[in-house]
C-alpha cells in the first residue's frame, strides 16, 4: 500500500485554484455525478483526485434539490462548497469539469499548474475550462452552460453514457501498475490483481484489511516447506504467490479509493518481510528434518537475519523520515540512483518466488534457502555501503 500523498503544488507565487464541478449534468441515459464507479461516485472521485492535485476549494454547482445528496456524500472532503454559479465570484484562478468526468490525476495537476490570461479561459476538452482570475461569475456560469473558448486539448475521459462506464474502468485499472514492479509481477501478478480489484472497489474491504487477508495467506504457506515432498512444497510454493497477488490488491484499492496512508505503506512493506521470513524459517526446519542434521538451522538463521535486519534498515534510513508524496518505499537508498543502488532495487523484488515455485516442483526448494542464505547477509552489508556513500556525499554538497 502507499503513504498519502501530498497534494501537487501550484506554479511559484500563485494561489491554489479553485475547482468547480458542475454537478447539473446527467447522461441521456441517467450517468451522473451521483453514479458510482469503482466504489466511489464521480463527483467524490474528481473531489478527491483534485485535493490531492493542488487545488484549493472545491465548489458544486448543484440543484437545490441535489445539495443535501451532494453533501452528504463529500462529507470526508474539507473546503468544499454547493450552490450556484452566482456564489463563486472571482479573484482565483478556476477550473470548470462537468461532473461526468473521471477525476484522474494526471490531467488535474496539468490543469491546476496550467496558467492563462487573468480575463482569458482556455477550453481543455472534454467540456473543462481554465478560467483566469477576473473571470465574472457570470462568465462561469456561460462556460458552464457549453459557451467555452477553444484551446489545448489534455485527454480527459467524459462520460457520454453507460456504454463508456466499461472504458473508464479499464482506464482507472490500468493507471494503479508501479514503476517499481518487477517484470514477471508487472506481467503475471498485476493483472491478477487488478481483476480482484475491480471487484473489491465496491465493496466494504479496506486496503489495510487487504493487507492482513495477504498476510495469512502468506503465513500459511510456510509450513508446508516443513516436508521434502514435491508436492507439499509445490502447494507452498503456490500458496506464496498468491500471497503476493493478494498483496497488490491492497496498495491497488488504496489508490483506487483514494484511501492512502503511511501507516498501510509501513503495515505492507512489514507484513512482506515477515511472510518471506517465516518461509525461510520453515525451509531451514524441513531441511533439517529431511537429512538429521541440525546445520541447516544456521542458514535458515542467516536468510531470516539478513531479511529482517535489511528491511529494519531500509525502514529506519529511508522510509521512516520520509515525508515526500508518493509510495512510502521505493528505493533502499534516499537519495543516490548508483548501479549498486538500481542491483539492490532489482533484488529486492518478488520475482524470486518464481525460483521457489520451480524449485519446489522437484522438492529442492532448500537450494533456494542457501542462497538466502549467502545473499540476504550481502545484501545488507551493500545497504551499509550504500548509507555510507551517501553520508560521504552528503559531506561533500554541504561542507
Amino acid at each position: 500500500m502507499d503513504t498519502a500523498f501530498e497534494a501537487a503544488r501550484p506554479p511559484s507565487g500563485s494561489a491554489p485554484p479553485r475547482l468547480i464541478i458542475d454537478g447539473r449534468v446527467a447522461t441521456a441515459d441517467g450517468i451522473g455525478p451521483a453514479h458510482r464507479l469503482l466504489g466511489l461516485t464521480l463527483l467524490e472521485r474528481l473531489a478527491l483526485a483534485a485535493r490531492r492535485s493542488g487545488f484549493g476549494t472545491i465548489a458544486v454547482l448543484a440543484h437545490e434539490a441535489d445539495v443535501p445528496r451532494f453533501r452528504g456524500l463529500l462529507a470526508r472532503i474539507d473546503a468544499v462548497e454547493l450552490g450556484s454559479a452566482a456564489n463563486f465570484g472571482a479573484g482565483r484562478r478556476c477550473v470548470l469539469v462537468p461532473g461526468t468526468v473521471v477525476g484522474e490525476r494526471t490531467w488535474l495537476e496539468a490543469a491546476a499548474r496550467m496558467t492563462v490570461p487573468e480575463e482569458g479561459s482556455l477550453s481543455l476538452g472534454a467540456g473543462i475550462v481554465v478560467c483566469g482570475e477576473r473571470v465574472t461569475s457570470a462568465r462561469v456560469a456561460a462556460m458552464a452552460a457549453g459557451d467555452a473558448a477553444v484551446g489545448q486539448a489534455i485527454p480527459p475521459l467524459r462520460l457520454e453514457s453507460k456504454a463508456d462506464l466499461a472504458a473508464a474502468e479499464r482506464r482507472l485499472m490500468r493507471s494503479l501498475g508501479k514503476s517499481t514492479d518487477g517484470f514477471m509481477e508487472r506481467n503475471v501478478e498485476r493483472p491478477l490483481s487488478r481483476i480482484l480489484s475491480r471487484r473489491l472497489a465496491a465493496t466494504p474491504v479496506t486496503p489495510n484489511r487487504m493487507t492482513l487477508i495477504s498476510a495469512l495467506v502468506g503465513l500459511s504457506a510456510a509450513p508446508f516447506f516443513l516436508s521434502a515432498a514435491p508436492l507439499w512444497q509445490t502447494v507452498g510454493a503456490l500458496i506464496f504467490l498468491a500471497h503476493s497477488i493478494l498483496d497488490g490488491c491492497d496498495g491497488e484499492l488504496a489508490r483506487l479509493k483514494f484511501q492512502e496512508s503511511r501507516w498501510g505503506g509501513t503495515l505492507d512493506f512489514w507484513v512482506d518481510n515477515v511472510v518471506h521470513a517465516a518461509i525461510f524459517g520453515c525451509m531451514a526446519v524441513g531441511w533439517s528434518l529431511a537429512i538429521g542434521a541440525a546445520w541447516p538451522l544456521a542458514l535458515g538463521a542467516a536468510a531470516v537475519l539478513g531479511t529482517l535486519g535489511s528491511a529494519g534498515f531500509v525502514y529506519w534510513r529511508v522510509m521512516r523520515p520520509k515525508r515526500s508524496a508518493g509510495p512510502l518505499y521505493v528505493s533502499v537508498a534516499r537519495e543516490q540512483k548508483s548501479r549498486l543502488v538500481s542491483m539492490l532495487d532489482s533484488l529486492s523484488r518478488r520475482d524470486f518466488i518464481y525460483l521457489v515455485l520451480l524449485l519446489s516442483l522437484f522438492g529442492k526448494s532448500a537450494w533456494f534457502l542457501t542462497l538466502a542464505a549467502i545473499g540476504a547477509p550481502i545484501f545488507f552489508v551493500l545497504l551499509l555501503v550504500i548509507a555510507a556513500q551517501e553520508r560521504g556525499g552528503n559531506r561533500l554538497a554541504h561542507p
